[in-house]
C-alpha cells in the first residue's frame, strides 16, 4: 500500500507513533443498485474504495479521486453521508499506528469498467447490498448502511454520533 508523501515525512518525525488522518470514503452504486467494493490488498477483506486526504484536497474531490485510482471507475459524489471517528486503531504491518476520521460520501457510478487499478486490491467487484461478499470490513458495513439511509431520505443529511 502506498504511503502518501507527507504522512511518510510525518512518519520521519514520529516514528510508528499513533497518527489522527482524515480519511474519505466512497459508497458507489450502479444503475442497478449494486455497490462497488475492492478487496484489499493489505487484509484479504472486500470494502468500499478509501482513502486519506492530502494536505489541502477537498474530501468530496479526493473521495472521487480515489475511486478512479483504485478501480478505473468515474464516480460522481451526491452527498455526505456519514462523519465517523473510527475509534479502532489500525496498526500496519511495518509497525505504523493510525487513527481515522471518515468521511463517507454517496456516490453514483458515471462511466468506466471496473477493474483492479493499482497495487492496493487484489479484486473489485459490483455487489448487491442485500449479497455483500464476505469477509467485509465491518466498517463498510457500517458506510454503505449509512449511505443506503442517506438515499432513502436525503433531507436528513449526513449521519454522526449525536451528543
Amino acid at each position: 500500500m502506498p504511503i502518501p508523501e507527507f504522512v511518510r515525512r510525518l512518519r520521519d518525525r514520529v516514528g510508528t507513533e499513533l497518527l489522527w488522518l482524515p480519511g474519505v470514503s466512497a459508497v458507489v452504486v450502479d444503475d442497478d443498485g449494486r455497490v462497488l467494493l475492492g478487496r484489499r490488498a493489505d487484509n484479504g477483506r472486500w470494502a468500499v474504495v478509501s482513502g486519506i486526504l492530502e494536505p489541502g484536497e477537498q474530501p468530496a474531490v479526493a473521495a472521487a479521486r480515489e475511486v478512479l485510482e483504485e478501480t478505473g471507475v468515474t464516480a460522481e459524489v451526491d452527498g455526505l453521508a456519514s462523519v465517523v471517528t473510527d475509534h479502532r486503531e489500525v496498526v500496519y504491518p511495518n509497525g505504523d499506528r493510525a487513527q481515522y476520521l471518515d468521511l463517507t460520501f454517496a456516490c453514483r457510478f458515471v462511466a468506466g469498467v471496473a477493474h483492479v487499478a493499482d497495487d492496493e486490491s487484489t479484486d473489485v467487484g459490483w455487489f448487491s447490498p442485500d449479497a455483500l461478499p464476505e469477509p467485509l470490513a465491518p466498517t463498510s458495513r457500517e458506510r454503505i448502511a449509512h449511505v443506503v439511509a442517506y438515499r432513502a431520505d436525503p433531507s436528513r443529511g449526513a449521519w454522526f454520533t449525536r451528543p
